[in-house]
């Protein structure tokens, strides 16, 4: 095989792996499958049509052609016959027009839609195309790396999260995999390589220019995906991660994408936050509006309560009516709107609703709506800085219509979300509750009752937990925590009793400022249990103590009251058949417990709120005090070594000078000691010019230099002549059987710096103390000679390998 179709292969393979990163994209495997055949088709043209010879624009033409009839084949429109059709292509335009539409509706990872599969291969396709052509043709493979790196750029474009770093070096190693193989065509065809002593090597055989090259790539590949996990990063908001779409805590159903924080454990970090901070400003008109959601818990496993990725139709198709939902057929509903204003300190890809949307205006960005879930999420836009306007609809029923809901059939899809994993203590404690109880409600309503002081139940910020379905039944058993664990604990039980259940997530209503406004906290991050009724939909219940929720909604209404709350008098009982008279919530409990200003920061033992710490200032003191270290550091770098020439040229005992000048008094005391000392003060006047900017030149000898600084520098005085001590003294160190004893070149040094000092401008004055060059320099030396060691040792460790022959090991037989 010649080498331009053999490069044509290796750039079909490398398009692949530079395809890596689209699995951060796809739910499945299906769109790999379809680049296979694709750029096999492709290839396959080019590598006839180079057989042939044919011109480089047939070259091209024959891979088009290839991609058209894979798009064709794969994607068919069912009125081809092989070959494409004019329908054809109104079809792939339909396609396009689909995907456009399924980026907006869809978040990552998306579902195998046909318009979003069409895209992904014909882009494949169109670089497999370009990348043939810039490798083989053009004899370009560098300029093939541009293509590439469009593929990795499109899950860097729609991702929320960092994209994982396996794909990248997938794709990384098949763009170094394309560059070796050119460089290996282009010595093939150069001719027979030698090595220095001139011994003739084979192609494949490491020298050293190459395995630096390699070693460099791969270095290149660990600090592009290292460096990043090493950075300190600022997270967007306090609900960043707890707002994802996935939330398990490891792998399984409804955990979605791995890596993925819990919502139960980031609702507990952030009811923990020392800090108190705005996130949201919303203005209703319901004189009692209940507590806004943005996402939902609905499988739960022996890993606790996780959730599905949303999916469902772009806003901008409208949303739902569900007053014309049998599902939800039987409650009525008054009509409400309320504008939403978020704060940059909320940055979430899941925009907070109330229950029942009928629509949202001026949300920026792509939305889309699930259905199921009522949750408002996007892929690639946060809610930081938005406002937008909700019209939403407020359900209204009483526990005797609740009395009256149907259970679900066995087959019911619903019925999914009963299931448990199934503990034994839990099953006993409902099957006790619930004994006796005829309705769905009924049950529901006697494991909610169950969630009361007088059985023991107290709210408590001290319980930690990640959500798992074991610490949910440490729960049942010590019964203490907060919303989380009520929530969830309350869900396990009603799926226990054969009723299907979730857990919500949001916020309580806020701290009212009046005519309808209600600020919003991160103290106001809340969980709560949402029960499903046939002909009701999912109807919520709070079991968590309102006495320990800031800005509490918890129900007065009879189908869900506050069992903690005495009945002050008999009229203000709850009546089994009272209508709910204007809302789902209860006044007191909502201005409760934000008057007596115990939050959900409250420990819930003494009553007393818990003062916060602001630790900003105090980190953001820290870190200005770490970089100013940092940048110290050359300048202490340089001190110290300062210090230590000073230290060793200092004379042990007075200078005697005679007649003729400095004699060769011993000083030291050995004749070595003078050398080192000479050498010394050198090193410290080398360094003094670099940090003055002085040049240094390495073939002049140290009279020479000095010279040339007194003249350059134009010193006279003290520093004109301790340069030229300093250097006779590094003179006869070098060159002299006897060196120069008993100078002071201590106070030398310290004359000549003044004199640089004092004649360079200030600027290099401040670098010089601050960020010497010398310094500087003598780290990019040590470092070179560093990856110079470690590159022969490296070197000599592989030549060993080469060379080891495993049949020396055996012992041989005659």
């Amino acid at each position: 095989m010649t080498g331009r179709r053999r490069l044509g292969l290796v750039a079909a393979g490398s398009t692949l792996l530079a395809a890596a990163p689209l699995t951060a994209i796809f739910e499945s495997w299906t769109w790999i499958m379809y680049c296979l055949v694709t750029v096999a088709l492709i290839e396959g043209a080019a590598v006839a049509t180079r057989t042939f010879r044919f011109p480089t624009w047939a070259q091209a033409a024959s891979m088009t052609l290839a991609l058209l009839l894979a798009l064709t084949w794969i994607f068919p429109s069912g009125k081809e016959i092989i070959i494409p059709q004019p329908d054809t292509f109104a079809h792939f335009a339909e396609l396009i027009r689909q995907a456009g539409e399924d980026t907006r509706a869809f978040g990552v990872p998306v579902p195998d839609r046909d318009g979003l599969l069409f895209v992904a291969v014909l882009g494949v396709g169109a670089v497999t195309i370009v990348v043939d052509l810039l490798t083989a043709v053009f004899r370009r493979p560098a300029l093939a790396g541009l293509p590439m790196l469009a593929i990795y750029s499109i899950p860097v474009a729609v991702y929320t999260e960092s994209v994982p770093a396996i794909p990248f070096v997938i794709g990384a190693a098949g763009f170094m995999w394309l560059l070796v193989a050119d460089n290996v065509d282009r010595v093939r065809r150069f001719g027979r390589r030698f090595t220095g002593d001139g011994r003739d090597v084979d192609v494949w055989e490491p020298s050293p220019l190459a395995a630096a090259g390699r070693r460099i790539g791969v270095a290149g590949m660990l600090v592009a995906v290292v460096l990043p996990l090493a950075v300190p990063t600022v997270e967007g908001g306090l609900l960043t991660q707890l707002t994802q779409s996935g939330a398990g805590t490891g792998p399984g159903t409804g955990n979605g994408p791995g890596g993925r924080i819990n919502l139960f454990a980031s609702l507990s970090g952030q009811l923990n936050h020392t800090t108190t901070i705005p996130l949201l400003k919303v203005t209703t008109d319901e004189p009692e509006p209940f507590y806004l959601r943005f996402a939902i818990a609905d499988v739960l496993t022996d890993n606790g309560f996780g959730n599905e990725s949303p999916r469902g139709g772009a806003l901008n198709l409208g949303l739902p009516d569900p007053r014309r939902q049998a599902a939800t057929r039987l409650s009525t509903y008054t009509e409400h709107r309320a504008r939403v204003e978020v704060s940059k300190d909320l940055q979430q890809n899941m925009a907070p609703l109330y229950t029942y949307a009928l629509g949202v205006n001026g949300l920026k960005g792509s939305w889309a709506y699930d259905q199921n879930q009522q949750v408002l999420y996007s892929g690639r836009t946060t809610t930081r800085d938005q406002q937008y306007d909700i019209t939403y609809l407020r359900a209204r029923y009483t526990a005797d219509q609740l009395r009256q809901a149907p259970s679900l059939a066995s087959n019911d899809a619903l019925m999914a979300y009963t299931a448990t994993p199934g503990d034994a203590t839990v099953e006993a404690a409902v099957a006790r509750l619930i004994n006796g109880k005829n309705t769905d409600y009924d049950k529901v309503r006697a494991i909610y009752n169950w969630f009361s002081k007088d059985n023991g139940f107290r709210y408590s910020l001290a319980t930690q937990t990640t959500g798992k379905a074991s610490e949910i039944a440490d729960f049942l058993n010590n019964r203490a925590g907060y919303c989380q664990q009520y929530a969830a604990a309350m869900a396990w039980m009603v799926r226990a009793a054969g009723i299907p259940a979730r857990v919500a997530f949001g916020f309580t209503r806020g701290t009212p400022g009046g005519e309808g406004v209600y600020t919003i906290t991160n103290r106001n991050a809340h969980a709560w249990t949402e029960v499903y009724f046939q002909g009701f939909g999912w109807v919520p219940f709070d079991a968590t103590p309102a006495a320990g929720v800031t800005g509490s909604a918890r129900s007065a209404s009879n189908w869900a009251p506050d069992v903690d709350r005495p009945t002050p008098t008999a009229s203000t009982s709850a009546d089994a058949g009272a209508p709910v008279p204007d809302s789902s919530g209860d006044p007191g409990a909502a201005n409760g417990p934000d008057k007596s200003g115990v939050g959900e920061e409250q420990g819930g033992t003494n009553g007393q709120a818990t003062e916060t710490t602001d630790w900003t200032g105090l980190w953001i003191a820290a870190s200005i005090a770490l970089v100013l270290a940092l940048l110290l550091v050359p300048a202490l770098r340089r001190v110290l070594v300062r210090r230590r020439r000073h230290a060793a040229t200092a004379p042990e005992a007075p200078v005697v000078l005679s007649a003729e000048g400095i004699t060769d008094l011993t000083v030291t005391g050995e004749t070595g000691r003078a050398r080192e000392d000479a050498h010394a003060a050198w090193d410290e006047l080398v360094d003094s010019m670099v940090d003055f900017q002085v040049p240094v030149d390495p073939t002049e000898t140290p009279r020479v230099t000095a010279q040339r600084l007194v003249r350059d520098l134009s010193l006279t005085g003290e520093p004109a002549e301790a340069a030229t001590l300093l250097g006779t003294a590094e003179e006869r160190a070098r060159y002299a059987r006897q060196p120069l004893q008993g100078a002071e070149l201590t106070s030398a040094l310290r004359r000549i710096r003044s004199g640089m000092s004092g004649s360079v401008s200030r600027r290099i004055r401040l670098r010089a103390t601050l960020l010497p060059p010398s310094v500087l320099l003598s780290w990019r030396r040590g470092m070179g000679e560093w990856s110079t060691r470690s590159a022969e040792r490296l070197a000599g460790l592989r030549e060993s390998l080469t060379r080891f022959n495993p049949r020396r090991l055996l012992t041989r037989t005659r």
